[in-house]
């Protein structure tokens, strides 16, 4: 069976929510959980992703997610990836951690009430999980794995930079001071207060509404009739521009395109601030700092492999790459660099 179409456009809205593999459990500890933000922050840093809620369950996750750029897939590919690596080496394990193919749901983040019932459907997960109980003297902030007590409740300084706060606050007419993250908090807390424990932070839909379609967890967008109207316009373009086979979406020109381009663009830029041209890189070194700090650059700031990498930068294999990457010492090579390819390197 063919997998469905992914939907991606500059400034998309997404909830994404990802199992682990027959439901298994993915999280296991606290070390699991910090390698995962961790990789999520890498993930956004590689892709310009703003997150604006996430939780972290015991076998589950769910993120909101913004793209200003249309790199979902990729991202995802990468994020997963990086933990499936990690889980297994840290477990002793092989084989896959997440199970189906993640869903992700096309929000219209833009109108304010499918983007605040979107929040505290997040936010609220602990309650549904039984993991807070608000009802017998609990806060959200006894769950330290959202982005509620991680990172609404604390003051900036202490945030991820990845996380959208100030506009999640925003939807909800607060500041970003004591009080209106006190008022967000205490707000969520009466929800699972009031709210029966099942059904808590899910919004009851209008008759009206196919839920096939607008929902924030079994439909493919959650937002309204134009929404959906828009998002269907999209897909008739992108079917009409797809292959008609493809062993993989993620093989497609659509999903790699901004960051091939993106490393592309950086190459060629780099090599021009280092007073370089692309035959020059066959007599330089594999350790070469020019070369080390353009594949940082690249790895760490796009999404193209280690084997692009490797026949870009003529360093040989995939392998070398990864080995030099793990070896470098960003610092003390950023210095040998010349003054330009310095400068070019901190911009970005």
């Amino acid at each position: 069976m063919a997998r469905s179409l992914r939907i991606q456009y500059p400034g998309a809205y997404y909830h994404v929510m990802a199992r682990g593999n027959r439901r298994e459990v993915i999280f296991h500890d606290e070390d699991d959980r910090r390698f995962f933000l961790q990789a999520l922050s890498e993930a956004c840093e590689r892709t310009g992703w703003r997150v604006h809620a996430w939780v972290l369950l015991g076998n589950h996750y769910h993120l909101f997610v913004q793209t200003p750029e249309a790199n979902l897939v990729a991202g995802m590919a990468w994020l997963q990836n990086a933990y499936t690596r990690r889980y297994n080496v840290q477990h002793r394990a092989w084989g896959r951690v997440f199970g189906d193919r993640y869903k992700a749901v096309l929000v219209e983040g833009d109108d304010r009430y499918h983007y605040q019932t979107l929040m505290d459907y997040i936010h609220l997960n602990p309650v549904r999980a039984g993991l807070v109980r608000p009802k017998a003297g609990q806060s959200l902030l006894d769950y330290p794995w959202s982005s509620l007590a991680g990172g609404y409740a604390l003051v900036p300084s202490r945030r991820a930079k990845w996380l959208a706060a100030e506009a999640g606050l925003k939807a909800f007419e607060l500041d970003d001071t004591t009080r209106g993250r006190r008022r967000m908090v205490e707000r969520l807390d009466r929800r699972g207060m009031s709210e029966a424990m099942k059904a808590c932070g899910v919004p009851a839909l209008p008759d009206e509404v196919d839920a096939r379609c607008s929902h924030l967890r079994r439909g493919w967008y959650w937002g309204q009739q134009a929404f959906g109207e828009k998002l269907r316009e999209l897909a008739r373009k992108l079917v009409a521009t797809r292959p008609p086979v493809s062993r993989g979406y993620k093989n497609q020109p659509a999903v790699r395109m901004h960051s091939l381009e993106q490393a592309q663009q950086w190459l060629k830029g780099g090599l021009k601030a280092a007073g370089l041209k692309p035959g020059d890189l066959e007599r330089l070194k594999g350790s070469d700092p020019r070369k080390l700090m353009l594949a940082h650059l690249l790895w760490k700031k796009t999404t193209v492999t280690q084997q692009w990498i490797a026949e870009n930068l003529a360093m040989k294999t995939a392998a070398n790459v990864s080995q030099q990457l793990r070896r470098l010492d960003e610092k003390k090579t950023l210095e040998k660099l010349p003054a330009r390819l310095q400068e070019f390197i901190k911009e970005k």
